[in-house]
């Protein structure tokens, strides 16, 4: 990566869909997750928790949690939707869960740990497409799943699920999408 910030100019998610989920280097991993928590941290509270979900319990998650849940909210749904339900975080060589974990604190707002645990995303997310892999932060609807909360060790009406970060191996290079017009959303004083 040049110190040009070419790689942020230039960075891509790929979407999950369109990953392989062969295996990551264990080094490359550890390389995430110790990137991941270097995040501006008012008060160094480390409001946030990330559970990393390897293969197998990917596969429990998508049937016990991810299937099960769907099905209870769409009792109708055609055998395709339920296909992919059940194989959501196995689209993935590995899934990163960050729960947003605020502690009370009487001088640092909650906003500002629900920012850093958005941050980490955002690290998770560049370090791993800065090193060549496939990667997508997600919510989708099991991200305000109650039962996924709790499953991933989250408390009711305090913690929430900032993102998954899903990442594989690309197949295909992801195409461009629209940005912002840097003159509607950029302004100087």
């Amino acid at each position: 990566m040049s110190a040009d910030g070419n790689f942020y100019v230039k960075r891509r998610s790929v979407l999950a869909r369109k990953m392989s989920s062969e295996p990551i280097k264990d080094a490359d991993l550890k390389t995430i997750l110790n990137a991941g928590i270097r995040v501006p941290d008012h008060g160094a509270l480390n409001p946030w928790k990330i559970t990393v979900i390897n293969k197998e319990k990917q596969k429990i998650i998508d049937e016990q949690i991810i299937l099960s849940e769907y099905k209870k909210e769409n009792p109708d749904a055609n055998e395709q939707n339920l296909q992919i339900e059940a194989n959501r975080l196995q689209r993935a060589s590995v899934v990163l869960a960050v729960l947003s974990t605020p502690v009370e604190h009487p001088k640092i707002p909650n906003w500002e740990m629900v920012l850093s645990s958005g941050a980490v995303c955002m690290n998770l997310l560049s370090c791993a497409q800065s090193l060549g892999y496939a990667a997508q932060w997600l919510t989708e609807w099991y991200a305000y799943n109650e039962k996924m909360l709790e499953y991933l060790g989250g408390r009711p009406n305090i913690d929430k699920i900032s993102g998954f970060i899903y990442i594989g191996h690309k197949i295909e290079e992801p195409n461009e999408r629209k940005r912002p017009n840097p003159e509607k959303v950029i302004s100087y004083l």
